[in-house]
């Protein structure tokens, strides 16, 4: 299987042959590990024509080769660019290296925890205007949706939706408030990205427990972050979600960036062992992202494991 494939049948509810599929949420690192700075956004204003073209260029190039050296297989970064530039990068990408690695996209349009400045004037507009509230719930997702669609039709196969909805000990409405001004929306968007034809990844980070229910409702492919600080055990989601539910993620992020060997070690092979192989399909990835600060030989340490622990073959 080429690593696209591969993530294909992880997203599509099977166990792909050969290495549990790897991608991450973000990469940070590339200053540090190929001493090439990312492009984003704003580092192309005012840069236009053929200059522009060879740095997006450049940038696909680099993209392509931290895939290759991480063994990735869906191709993240480009989501730091305009618009037009992600469409324009996903045509380099695919001329640069053909069907070898799924493309990503970063597409919400649902309410996530407002900021501490923000919390009381969204819970008082929800106590004193909860109508208004749903209007602006569905202008977000009528105005989101055809962009998903849009970064789709250029290339995008996979979306992630990455709207945080938890705190550490659950979700910032209550799961009967959650239901009324998310969850239908979350839906809404995650069909208008299968009708367009490519597959939707929910992230959020926090003790998803009282929520996961109603996330595994609105038809997700997959489920992101699963996050150990928050108590969430993937073994646990396991269970409730089936084999077929794609989960991401549960390797503590907090241990990768400052934990010993023998903790990323155990939170790895937990992973490996009770979110995929013979459990369900799982795509290895830590509980957030490879953030700046994280050392680069940690990460490392954590593929190493993932390599060690092949494990060729499909579950029944």
């Amino acid at each position: 299987m080429t690593p696209r494939e591969s993530a294909i049948a992880a997203l599509s509810g099977r166990r792909p042959d050969g290495l549990v599929p790897h991608t991450e949420l973000e990469f940070q690192l590339t200053a540090e590990y190929l001493g090439i700075e990312a492009l984003r956004a704003h580092m192309l204003e005012g840069v236009t024509g053929v200059v522009r073209d060879d740095m997006l260029k450049r940038n696909a190039e680099m993209w392509i080769d931290v895939a290759r050296r991480l063994d990735w297989n869906i191709l993240t970064g480009i989501h730091w660019l305009g618009f037009d530039d992600q469409c324009r990068s996903f045509e380099l990408i695919r001329e640069l290296s053909g069907d070898t690695y799924m493309l990503s996209a970063f597409v919400d349009a649902t309410y996530s925890i407002p900021s501490g400045a923000d919390m009381m004037d969204f819970a008082l507009r929800i106590a004193d205007h909860g109508d208004q509230v749903l209007e602006d719930a569905q202008k977000m997702v009528d105005g989101n949706a055809p962009h998903a669609k849009a970064l789709i039709e250029a290339g995008a196969e996979v979306i992630f939706m990455c709207a945080d909805y938890c705190f550490n000990d659950g979700p910032f409405l209550s799961p009967n408030m959650f239901a009324i001004y998310v969850t239908p929306f979350l839906k809404q968007l995650v069909d208008a990205i299968h009708e367009a034809g490519a597959f939707a990844v929910k992230h959020t980070d926090g003790d998803i427990t009282p929520i996961l229910d109603q996330l595994v409702s609105t038809g997700i492919d997959a489920l992101h972050s699963l996050d150990p600080m928050a108590g969430v055990d993937i073994a646990e989601v396991r269970k409730i979600v089936g084999p077929e539910l794609c989960l991401f993620g549960n390797v503590n992020c907090a241990w990768v960036q400052a934990g010993t060997r023998e903790q990323i070690r155990q939170s790895s092979l937990y992973c490996l062992e009770h979110g995929g192989v013979d459990n369900g399909a799982y795509i290895f990835t830590t509980s957030n992202c490879i953030f700046a600060g994280v050392p680069m030989a940690n990460y490392e340490y954590m593929l190493e494991l993932r390599r060690d622990y092949g494990h060729p073959g499909a579950f029944a």
